[in-house]
This record gives C-alpha cells, sequence and structure tokens, in this order.
C-alpha cells in the first residue's frame, strides 16, 4: 500500500506540473491548437482518480468506474449513427451486453469474457433487428453496432481485467499502459503542430502526421524503458518492446476511430468538430492499447 501510494503521489505531482504548463502554454501561444492535449490531460486526471480510489479500496471501484466510461463511450458512438426506430431495441441490447462482460471480470471467468461480445453477442445481436422489423439498413446497423461494441466495450473491458488477473501487479500495469498511451497521443500531437508535413489521412484528422508518428514511436520507447522498473514486473526486453507495441497499437486505435468517426459524419461537421472533445477522443487509443498489451503480458508470463 505505501509503495502504490507513493507512486500515486509521484504521478499527482507530474499531472499538476504538466497541467499547468498546458495553461502557460496556451496562453503564450494562443494561435497554436492545443484542444487535444487539454482533453487528454483531463483524461489523465480521470484515470488517476479511478486508480486512486481503486488503491485506497479495492479493484471494484475501479471495475464500476471504467464500466461507467465504456458506457459514456459506447452512448455517444451510437449517437454518431444514424438511426432509424427499428434500431433502438438494438441499441438497447448493447447497452445490456456491458453489464454482463464486467461481470464475466468480476467473477474471473477469463473464457466467457474472451467470447462474450465477439461471438456470442455477434450471434445473437441481429435478433431484435430481424424480428418484426424489416430487412432496410439492417446490415449498415447491426454492423456498426458490432463495431461499436468490440472498440468501445470489448476493448476497454481489458483495462478492468488486470487487476483481477494480476492483483499484484495489475495496477502498476495499467498506470503502465495509459501513461504511455496518452503520452503517445500528446507527443504526436506536438510533433505534428511544429513540423508535420506529411499527413496520414488529411480528410479525417489533419493532427495525425509521420512526422507525428516517428518523435511519438522514439519518446513513448524511450520513457517505457525508464518507468518499466517502477510500474511492471517485465524485464528489459519486453519494456522497451512493450513502448514500441504500445506507441504502434496506440497510433492505429486513433487512426482507425479518426476515420470511423469522419465517415459515420459526413456533411456534418459541426457534430464531428464537437466530438473532438468527447469521450471517443480521449479513449480511442486505449481501445487499441488495452486488449493489445493485456494479451502481450498475458501470452508471455505466468503472473497473468
Amino acid at each position: 500500500m505505501d509503495s502504490s501510494l507513493f507512486t500515486l503521489t509521484l504521478i499527482f505531482t507530474a499531472l499538476l506540473a504538466i497541467h499547468l504548463m498546458y495553461v502557460v502554454i496556451n496562453k503564450i501561444q494562443p494561435d497554436k491548437d492545443y484542444a487535444t492535449i487539454g482533453v487528454r490531460i483531463k483524461t489523465w486526471w480521470g484515470m488517476f482518480f479511478i486508480f486512486f480510489l481503486a488503491t485506497l479500496f479495492n479493484p471494484v471501484v475501479s471495475l464500476l468506474s471504467l464500466m461507467a466510461l465504456t458506457f459514456f463511450a459506447l452512448k455517444e458512438y451510437f449517437s454518431m449513427i444514424k438511426t432509424r426506430k427499428a434500431d433502438r431495441r438494438l441499441f438497447l441490447w448493447a447497452y445490456l451486453a456491458i453489464p454482463v462482460q464486467f461481470y464475466w471480470i468480476y467473477i474471473e471467468w477469463y473464457g466467457m469474457f474472451i467470447v462474450f461480445i465477439p461471438l456470442y453477442v455477434f450471434l445473437f445481436l441481429p435478433l431484435p433487428r430481424l424480428i418484426n422489423k424489416g430487412t432496410v439498413g439492417f446490415l449498415r446497423s447491426v454492423s456498426s453496432t458490432q463495431w461499436g461494441l468490440m472498440l468501445m466495450v470489448f476493448g476497454l473491458s481489458h483495462l478492468a481485467y488486470f487487476q483481477f488477473a494480476t492483483p499484484q501487479y495489475g495496477a502498476g500495469l495499467v498506470l503502465f499502459l495509459v501513461v504511455l498511451t496518452q503520452l503517445n497521443d500528446v507527443v504526436h500531437h506536438l510533433a505534428s503542430i511544429y513540423f508535420g508535413k506529411r499527413k496520414v489521412v488529411p480528410t479525417a484528422n489533419p493532427n495525425l502526421t509521420w512526422e507525428g508518428f516517428v518523435c511519438a514511436f522514439v519518446v513513448t520507447t524511450g520513457v517505457a524503458y525508464l518507468i518499466y522498473p517502477y510500474l511492471t514486473p517485465l524485464d528489459l526486453t519486453f519494456g522497451i518492446f512493450s513502448g514500441m507495441l504500445i506507441s504502434l497499437s496506440g497510433f492505429f486505435g486513433s487512426l482507425t476511430v479518426s476515420v470511423l468517426k469522419r465517415d459515420l459524419l459526413i456533411g456534418d461537421d459541426e457534430k464531428f468538430d464537437a466530438l473532438k472533445k468527447s469521450y471517443l477522443s480521449r479513449v480511442d487509443s486505449l481501445t487499441y492499447t488495452s486488449p493489445v498489451f493485456f494479451h502481450m503480458i498475458r501470452y508471455f508470463f505466468d503472473f497473468m
């Protein structure tokens, strides 16, 4: 407990310093767009609060907080979809899948946790859309709903499973994952602002550039090397490899969600701009880094 509180104190101090730097730089350079960084900092404070409660009490508090996070992320995802009345029951079933998915985590039934949404929800989700609802728009509504469940619920739910899979190291591993994921996003954004020229997908997200990707990859890998001995039980090889893996998967997460949002909101630029400060923009990278990092640890190490 003492070491955990010491780690949380250090993280709190670092967050406070970063937040103050953001406020100062934002005033000094008002012509630069630092809105994305502000969103990331808010995410850091939210995650810190979750882990602080989990450290003081138990992992169930963290599980409930993350369950609420997945609910709001899925809710905002559904708000982007052009729906019909026939889709409402489908969305209700999707929301009901959230507590069930987190229940498997609570009872530590890994086998059901890993197949519930990809297999059983995938097979039975179309039923409420099929019964007396016609066939118009069937494929789009069902597939887009399953996409949302896979990203916002299945992907993010891995964050909650760490502390149940390995109570001794779970909190540290999640902190390691979240810090590197958010750092990767911020460095990518800053590098793209100052010297990014070659955009990856200019029509979906102009803040994603190849120069930003390279800078973020190098910085994230370097920071992983510095902090892995304090937050994880990993060795040197996997400490560095984890940083590389998190940076790469975080990039694909941001890229995928950016293109997904642009596709769903074609012709609605006002709503697209509003969603830049939404839950989706805060957790887009985590939807990819969480399952990738989790399964890498589980595959190579016995403590998971």
